[in-house]
């Protein structure tokens, strides 16, 4: 097969086309099934990548299609360099980045590095006994005198991250399931052998990728309990508020300063593909500090997200001003890439509870704030968090924790194509998950044909972002709030532009550049289209055409 550098040279001329992307992220179980099985597969976003397209989006996100047991839905790998069969075969993803290829759209897969599942061969060796060539790979660990655990570390999944296996007779450690063991970065082996998996998916045409976890990589090798965290710094960001993983601080289980070394090694690998990464930081109390430490200067990761827009409550205008500032302040020198859903939390529309306008304005603000951005397959539709009744549950984490929190699955449901059956285009046979019968109504093709609907705002809003350099990559002049406005300024060479965003549910005055007083209605007022000089702008309620001085410098105005 072609290397990718042979086949990605038009692609990878362009060393910086992450910074201010949009990503389209597809949960392949998901977004389409091409063989009746109920299961979404590669052959299937080939199937979808010319609807993809038309949303003009940068890159897609695959998360992973890996060989699995499917414990934790491809995030639990037992071989990282085969497909699963339920999703197709080497050849379906290679047809997946050719057709991608073709259509101008990157690839990034879902590259799961800190642990693996228990049924990776890797960890049949590991776990054989003491004295194996693979007996580091895994970070095991001897018990207490008392036989119990070696430290206080909690699993996210709940109870203990250490799990007793007979055959060693010692605890292996697990920050997922216990079908998840961790891989020992501290061992040289480790990591040479993860980057070699990156090569694999680098030499197949993959443009880049997202990395699970990645603070979780290297732990502490001393095995330090975590102190306690006081009450009044819990939050249920990275874990439900019924889960005792968020009484620790997590000092010594994640987080470590030896990760930094590890991810220059993987810059490395990608630097002569022209790919690119970014990562997921899971921390509830340091993520925006850890962005910004993985993202500074040109030798780590080029994009990483925190959790803070994926948070229970709607931004408030001072919610928003806080989280930019606090990114200026720890991440000037990185770059974030913001989401608003994604396959790990209830989609936002549900979330924060939105109209449909108050959906128009979300996305057009994201389109407007300084980093890249990652869209989750059905927010384009607007689609809320479907009710999955406990029987139909598949997710661990929400069997675990049930009722208090229902875990993933409301969020997994399959994307509805169309209305004219309960599985809504996307299978022929049962799907895994039921179909949400409020979503048929929004399916893409119903809104295709209605010119007034979130698709199209969508639509409108990526195309005005990547026309706009000043918007994809420019300079902010720090984001401010007067009251419930969020504004703010971004410059790219000699073009300007100010955004204001009403984030209540009240209308607000506001005294726009050149002191032309306006008043801001709610986000949910009725969407008004203004006609510019240039072009008609679907984004916000006011807008001004570009203007033009006798240098030739370009302002535009977007106000919502």
């Amino acid at each position: 097969m072609t290397t990718a550098l042979a086949t990605n040279t038009e692609m990878a001329i362009d060393k910086d086309w992450w910074r201010g992307a949009v990503i389209y992220q597809i949960y392949p179980r998901s977004f389409q099934d091409s063989n009746g099985d109920g299961i979404g597969d590669l052959l299937g976003i080939v199937q979808r990548l010319p609807y993809i397209a038309s949303l003009g989006v940068d890159a897609i996100w695959i998360s992973p299609f890996f060989m699995s047991p499917m414990k934790d839905f491809g995030y639990d790998v037992s071989d990282y360099c085969d497909v699963d069969p339920m999703f197709g075969s080497l050849a379906d993803f290679d047809a997946v980045v050719e057709t991608a290829h073709r259509l101008g759209i990157r690839v990034m897969i879902d590259l799961v590095l800190s642990h693996t599942s228990d049924q990776h061969a890797w960890f049949g060796e590991s776990r054989a006994n003491r004295t194996n060539d693979k007996a580091d790979w895994y970070v095991w660990a001897d018990p207490k005198p008392d036989g119990t655990p070696p430290n206080n570390w909690l699993s996210i999944f709940g109870g203990s991250a250490w799990q007793w296996d007979a055959r060693r007779e010692q605890y292996y450690m697990h920050n997922f399931l216990v079908s998840q063991p961790d891989l020992n970065f501290h061992e040289p082996q480790v990591q040479d052998a993860l980057l070699d998996v990156a090569r694999f998916w680098l030499n197949r045409g993959c443009d880049g990728f997202r990395l699970d976890t990645i603070n979780f990589y290297i732990h502490d090798a001393q095995l330090r309990d975590n102190p306690p965290l006081p009450p009044e710094k819990r939050n249920a960001t990275i874990a439900p508020s019924v889960n005792p993983y968020n009484h620790q601080e997590h000092l010594y289980s994640k987080n470590q300063p030896e990760n930094l070394a590890f991810l220059r090694k993987l810059r490395a690998v990608m630097e002569p593909y022209g790919a690119a990464a970014v990562g997921e930081v899971g921390d509830a109390q340091l993520g925006l500090e850890i962005m910004g430490q993985y993202t500074a200067g040109d030798d780590l990761m080029q994009m990483c997200y925190a959790f803070e827009f994926l948070a229970k409550d709607q931004p408030t205008a001072k919610r928003i001003v806080d989280v930019m500032h606090r990114v200026d302040d720890v991440a000037g020198d990185g770059w974030a890439c913001w989401a608003f859903s994604n396959h790990d939390v209830m989609r936002h529309a549900s979330r924060w509870d939105l109209r449909p306008a108050a959906q128009r304005m979300f996305a057009t603000l994201i389109m407007c704030l300084r980093g890249s951005v990652c869209l989750y397959q059905g927010e384009e539709l607007g689609l809320p968090e479907a009710d999955v009744a406990f029987e139909d549950l598949q997710d661990p984490y929400g069997i675990e924790f049930w009722p208090e929190f229902k875990g993933r699955d409301g969020c997994r449901t399959p994307m509805v194509w169309e209305q004219s059956n309960q599985n809504g285009g996307f299978t022929a046979g049962k799907p895994w998950l039921p179909v949400a019968t409020e979503h048929l109504h929004m399916s893409a093709a119903a809104q295709e044909d209605e010119p007034g609907a979130l698709l199209h705002h969508y639509r409108k809003a990526i195309s005005f972002r990547h026309t706009h350099p000043a918007l994809s990559i420019g300079a902010h002049d720090g984001v401010k709030a007067k009251g419930d406005v969020v504004y703010f300024t971004r410059t790219e060479g000699s073009q300007t532009i100010f955004c204001a965003f009403n984030v209540s549910e009240t209308p607000s005055d506001f005294d726009l550049p050149g002191g032309a007083g306006h008043q801001l209605v709610p986000s949910w007022a009725a969407h008004i289209h203004l006609q510019t000089e240039d072009c008609t702008l679907g984004l916000g309620r006011y807008a001004s055409r570009s203007s033009h001085n006798s240098k030739g410098s370009e302002t535009w105005l977007i106000c919502y």
